[in-house]
């Protein structure tokens, strides 16, 4: 049966550049996921589940409000919210359960009008203090097939990244390959660049099976990953800076305008 969700194979890639230099590079498997696709991958698929146990799975309770709501009536209700067309397929990229162990950084929805065309771009923070926060976009692909957007940081993730600090996206949406590539700035200048870049393959039970003999402990390698960083910066001199509390409402929506010093924002509830 041809769908829409697939398998990426591909490289994160983490740079820091202020005030120290640190650079990280690792191996993934991400799942591009069609909501609507979910209950017939969870019956197609051997090894991937959907809200149950499997070797590769995917759990609402792990994304949006966290409360085991289904996803996608959850993101159309953020975009009717926020005066964002909605009304066609959401697309997720995201790190799959492993073993019933996962943690993404960040999960990034493409949110289509009835006509397949790309409306927005909600991207879904978590940090490793157990809290989420997203951003919601308006999304707009440009001749090159690239969409650019902008927003100011409202969500603690980073104890060594202070607060006063911007995020530009360059995307490229899922096709033959995907990538994600941000670059994080302050009013001095570029201070991180982060990037996943992936190609895209059948999911199949097949596929699944060799990404997992490949990344067996992709979950435990990310999150020791982040830590691993951490423990580098500690030692080349960065210094812990204090948790804010999380913003008060889930959702940021932002304006598309770019961000110069600060784009537009407003808050939704969960």
């Amino acid at each position: 049966m041809d769908t829409r969700s697939a398998l990426y194979l591909g490289t994160v890639v983490h740079r820091r550049l202020r005030p120290v230099r640190h650079r990280l590079s690792y191996r993934v498997f991400s799942l591009l996921l069609d909501l609507d696709e979910l209950p017939d991958l969870d019956r197609r698929l051997r090894l991937f589940g959907h809200n149950r146990t499997a070797l590769i799975g995917f759990h609402d309770r792990d994304h949006g409000p966290g409360d085991r709501r289904p996803l996608k009536p959850w993101v159309e209700s953020q975009l009717a919210a926020a005066g964002i067309a909605g009304g066609g397929p959401v697309r997720v990229l995201c790190f799959p359960r492993v073993l019933g162990m996962v943690f993404n950084p960040l999960t990034v929805y493409f949110c289509h009008r009835p006509d397949g065309t790309l409306s927005a771009i909600l991207h879904e923070v978590n940090n490793t203090f157990g809290q989420r926060h997203s951003y919601l976009i308006p999304a707009e692909t440009g001749a090159d097939g690239l969409v650019r957007q902008s927003c100011a940081k409202e969500f603690y993730v980073s104890p060594f990244m202070a607060m006063e600090t911007a995020y530009h996206f360059r995307i490229r949406p899922p096709d033959d390959g995907v990538s994600v590539a941000i670059r994080q700035t302050d009013a001095a200048g570029p201070v991180l660049h982060a990037s996943l870049t992936a190609a895209r393959a059948p999911l199949t039970d097949a596929g699944l099976l060799r990404a997992w003999l490949q990344h067996p402990l992709m979950t435990a390698k990310v999150v020791a990953g982040i830590h691993w960083e951490a423990l580098h910066l500690w030692r080349k001199g960065l210094r812990l800076l204090p948790r804010p509390p999380a913003p008060a409402m889930p959702v940021t929506v932002v304006s598309p305008t770019p961000v110069s010093p600060t784009p537009v924002s407003r808050k939704l509830p969960a």
